[in-house]
């Protein structure tokens, strides 16, 4: 069974962000991790988040920068994968087309066509998604380059991202974010007090990041198939809630990471 597909929105619309977010909402199978109007912010999520797929709207008139720069300073960046590049606009021009093209766009949907709907936008995606995870499979993610340790650390990042997917913990969970640099931290071994500096980090009191991160992992055995979390999930459970405390949780996949190439 495959995870939620992962979706970055840029689109500077706040009506069309929103009828795309509802779409979003209705459905397991797809997760929005961001929405920017921004076109270089927007390259900084896609380099911390690793979205599988991009929904992307070329003309940013209420933000900044356009879809055509964000295109080619795209293939600049080391990622982990090539996200899936679907353009939504209301340019019609075949030169553009061709830009988007020849600059990894992968599918072009015009906003004026008949059919043309936020919810066909999402179907569609939802459609293809498991040939989206298969192509990622194939490619390889370093370019045949020795990997930096930035490099590194967002390859971790979406590994744990895909692994809270499969017990079904995902964006929507306000602990999803601490567990994920949790995990991190301690597959590094950075250090011991690791709620303390995440609740640092945002602006958090230690409790309520301790809090979160358990409601999530709780949320997450309380809801979740027990098969298909035994399936992902093979560590021996010493709580007397049959809960992984966050501890247990968080040092689990540290361990996997540790054993990741």
């Amino acid at each position: 069974m495959n995870r939620p597909l992962h979706i970055l929105i840029i689109e500077d619309e706040q009506d069309v962000c929103k009828r795309f977010k509802d779409e979003i909402d209705e459905h397991e199978d797809i997760t929005l991790i961001g929405v920017t109007n921004n076109s270089y912010d927007a390259l900084e999520l896609v380099q911390k988040e690793a979205p599988d797929a991009i929904i992307l709207d070329l003309e940013l008139h209420y933000g900044k920068g356009n879809g055509l720069l964000f295109l080619k300073e795209l293939k600049n960046l080391h990622l982990p994968f090539s996200p899936y590049i679907l353009i939504t606009t209301n340019n019609s021009s075949p030169t553009t087309y061709q830009y988007t093209r020849e600059n990894g766009a992968d599918f072009i949907m015009y906003k004026h066509q008949d059919d043309y709907s936020e919810t066909k936008v999402i179907e569609f995606l939802r459609t293809i998604s498991s040939v989206i995870f298969s192509n990622q499979k194939h490619q390889n993610p370093l370019h045949a380059t020795k990997e930096t340790p930035t490099q590194k650390k967002q390859r971790f990042k979406h590994l744990i991202s895909k692994e809270l997917d499969y017990v079904g913990i995902n964006p929507k969970f306000l602990g999803y974010k601490y567990l994920i640099d949790a995990i991190l931290m301690v597959a590094e071994d950075t250090s011991s007090n690791i709620t303390v500096i995440i609740a640092q980090t945002y602006g958090k009191s230690p409790s309520s990041v301790e809090r979160n991160m358990q409601n999530a992992i709780n949320h997450a055995w309380n809801t979740m198939d027990i098969d298909e979390l035994l399936l992902h999930y093979t560590a021996r459970i010493r709580s007397s809630k049959g809960v992984p405390t966050i501890n247990e949780f968080v040092y689990y996949y540290a361990n996997k990471l540790k054993n990741e190439p």
